[in-house]
């Protein structure tokens, strides 16, 4: 296992063990920078449509009407 991913787990692990108040508050903290929340959300669409069909460049334009 990676040094990165030993630290995810050891966060991962903490993360769990609170208890369902504080983990919301940790969740509710996070999200109120606005980096981290837009990197939030881009990370749960990108898991949520992964298996999805690639569309070319090409083909996303002229579904726009721009192509």
């Amino acid at each position: 296992m990676a040094p990165s991913q030993a630290t995810a787990e050891v966060f991962m692990t903490a993360f769990k063990a609170l208890p369902s108040k504080e983990q919301n508050t940790f969740l509710a903290r996070l999200l109120k920078d606005a980096s981290w929340r837009e990197d939030i959300i881009d990370i749960a669409i990108a898991l949520k449509r992964h298996r999805e069909k690639t569309k070319s460049f090409r083909g996303f334009l002229q579904s726009m009407g721009k192509g």
